[in-house]
């Protein structure tokens, strides 16, 4: 696990490699928590992180316990928070949306609003992101 301040002195960049099961969710969620603690939209930062999270557990390669997943984070004080969450790519099955599931995405776009969200590569390595500002 990294943390550090980079670029602007108070600008904070967080970054950890997760091994792929689901039960890092949890870790993804506790480091985040303690990361973010001075955020005002730490609550929506560490929620939408652990569905990215958690999709790139069930949904790609690095959904096994021999493989990765990378959560990457930029806090910048008074202005907005960035995180990105990698994984080793692969066919993104979506499950048929139920009561339970297929809901995650959705959640990332109402929180974050249009064009501060997105998913970036291929089959080979992918990166689900989100925006938020310090509103």
């Amino acid at each position: 696990m990294r943390l550090q301040t980079s670029g602007a002195p108070e600008a904070i960049t967080f970054e950890h490699d997760y091994p792929g099961t689901i039960d890092q969710a949890r870790h993804v969620r506790a480091d985040l928590a303690r990361v973010a603690i001075a955020c005002p939209v730490a609550d929506d930062l560490v929620l939408l992180a652990s569905e990215l999270a958690t999709n790139a557990i069930l949904h790609s390669r690095s959904g096994n316990p021999a493989r990765t997943f990378a959560v990457r984070v930029k806090l910048y004080p008074g202005d907005y928070a960035w995180v990105e969450v990698a994984d080793q790519g692969g066919v993104w099955l979506q499950d048929e949306h139920d009561e339970e599931r297929g809901r995650g995405l959705n959640l990332v776009a109402a929180i974050a609003g249009d064009g501060n969200w997105g998913i970036d590569g291929d089959n080979a390595s992918r990166a689900a992101w989100f925006r938020l500002d310090w509103a």
